[in-house]
């Protein structure tokens, strides 16, 4: 169903005439990234600035988040090559700060964790840089989420997505309290989860779930609107003005977060180097 509302005037998805460089990247590396995938607002102008947030494990989800523009349904066998592939991009591209996500791989035992392994470990070879990952809830696999942290990425971000009364509606087949324990476990690094609004949530809502997020000691927030990425996706019930996102950000704050990012157009992984320091 389409959304009615009309796109406010400090919603402006920035073009930078950039918008192959991802394309280069997937057909010269064979390598997916989340910017192209979900249809990030914010492409265009990480393109620009030469900056991608890597996907593994393939581009088609095996679920049906109402949000979400990754293509859902049945996927195809993994790329045993692909963490050779994303360390050998990020070297030639000398990056120093690389952000690796996927999609939620449930037909998967260890949901994919054993790539997120070697993904670490192949970049690690080739150069000195900070990692970030924004992992899946791995179906509450708690041997696959100790082989992640083993690894002690530099930051460890699951998003929480949506407030916890709209998981059965938008996130069906994920779990409030699944991802709210795989953060607690995760809490001896720097964790990052994060929000979008606009679903039609209520403030008390919100707070709620940023109450359930400090509790469990995630370090880093991001709060972002959502955005209908076409007519059979959740519609739009309001967009918030950027002062409201300075409230949010102000009461994020005194919950205890290290770092709260808020904003019409913040993703989880947008300025996520900045964020980061």
């Amino acid at each position: 169903m389409s959304s009615s509302l009309k796109l406010p005037n400090w919603i402006e998805v920035k073009d930078f005439n950039r918008v192959d460089y991802a394309k280069t990247l997937e057909k010269l590396y064979g390598v997916n990234t989340v910017c192209m995938s979900a249809n990030c607002p914010n492409r265009y102008e990480c393109f620009a600035s030469g900056t991608a947030t890597f996907m593994i494990l393939g581009n088609i989800c095996t679920r049906n988040c109402k949000y979400c523009a990754i293509n859902s349904g049945v996927p195809e066998p993994i790329d045993l090559d692909e963490p050779k592939k994303i360390a050998k991009i990020s070297k030639n591209l000398n990056l120093n700060y690389v952000v690796i996500t996927c999609v939620s791989r449930d037909d998967l035992k260890d949901g994919g964790a054993r790539v997120f392994v070697k993904t670490i470990r192949e970049i690690r070879k080739l150069l000195p840089c900070k990692i970030e990952l924004l992992i899946s809830d791995l179906n509450g696999n708690p041997d696959a989420l100790n082989k992640i942290l083993k690894e002690k990425p530099d930051v460890l971000n699951h998003n929480i997505e949506v407030v916890k009364a709209l998981f059965p509606i938008l996130r069906p087949e994920g779990d409030y309290l699944r991802s709210l324990e795989l953060l607690k476990k995760s809490e001896k690094l720097v964790t990052k989860s994060g929000l979008m609004v606009g679903f039609g949530e209520t403030m008390e809502e919100i707070m709620e779930t940023l109450q359930d997020l400090a509790k469990v000691n995630v370090d880093i927030l991001t709060i972002g609107q959502y955005l209908q990425p076409s007519k059979n996706h959740s519609p739009v019930k309001k967009y918030y003005t950027p002062e409201e996102f300075k409230v949010l950000e102000k009461k994020a704050k005194v919950l205890g977060f290290k770092k709260v990012f808020a904003g019409p157009l913040v993703r989880s992984s947008y300025h996520a180097k900045e964020v980061a320091k």
